[in-house]
């Protein structure tokens, strides 16, 4: 199968160079690129590419709200997978990213494999965060005003044990750590996760984290 890419950035350099990295794997295409989130919109449309690797900090459109209409889904009913690739310190959306529908977040200099690697994990329906990120993420929702937490939907269907699966992946913590750290076989953390995600209706591990935020059932800094 051919994961077809599209790359979203202001800097024409980067855009290539990322080209150039995904280009020499057999199993993507590049279809596109775009030098904004405008464009990127439009682009997404007209290219129908399953990921989509987007900046945040452009000009005409931000990769934030970008991403909020590429996850809104096009005509069809398909939406792409969008990994954020940020710069770390200079951007101050992460939080919000996520919540628009990121699928993934990683440093721009992240290694090309790790990047290549992830593509193909978020292409297969998977999420990804880099661990540097999770702690910007639970940074970020540290300094934001404290309101009341309404738990959501579903949340009170968890088991204990899923509860606890769900406490780890909001602490940023893979499927073989989850597996170290609970006793048990990654394939039974894959399936403790896999319900967590049926329970509380959403698609994928971060949007689970940011649920376990917004609900209170995890703490920043506890």
């Amino acid at each position: 199968m051919t994961i077809r890419i599209l790359i979203v950035d202001d800097q024409a350099l980067l855009r290539a160079g990322f080209r150039m990295i995904l280009g020499g794997e057999p199993d993507f295409e590049v279809v596109g690129e775009a030098e904004d989130g405008a464009r990127a919109v439009e682009a997404a449309a007209r290219l129908a590419p399953d990921v989509v690797l987007m900046d945040i900090r452009m000009p005409a459109l931000d990769g934030l709200e970008a991403t909020r209409r590429l996850v809104a889904g096009r005509a069809d009913g398909e939406t792409p997978r969008v990994i954020i690739l940020t710069t770390f310190d200079l951007d101050e959306y992460v939080y919000e990213a996520l919540r628009a529908g990121a699928s993934g977040f990683l440093l721009k200099d992240t290694p090309p494999e790790q990047l290549i690697g992830a593509i193909r994990v978020v292409a297969a329906g998977d999420a990804l965060i880099a661990p540097s990120i999770t702690r910007r993420l639970i940074a970020e929702f540290a300094a934001r005003p404290s309101r009341p937490p309404a738990p959501p939907p579903g949340l009170a269907d968890l088991t204990p044990r899923e509860l606890d699966v769900l406490r780890l992946v909001a602490r940023g913590r893979s499927n073989a750590e989850i597996a170290d750290e609970l006793v048990v076989s990654g394939t039974t953390v894959k399936s403790h996760v896999a319900r967590v995600l049926m329970k509380l209706g959403v698609r994928d591990r971060v949007q689970a984290v940011v649920l376990a935020y917004e609900s209170g059932l995890v703490q920043p800094g506890a």
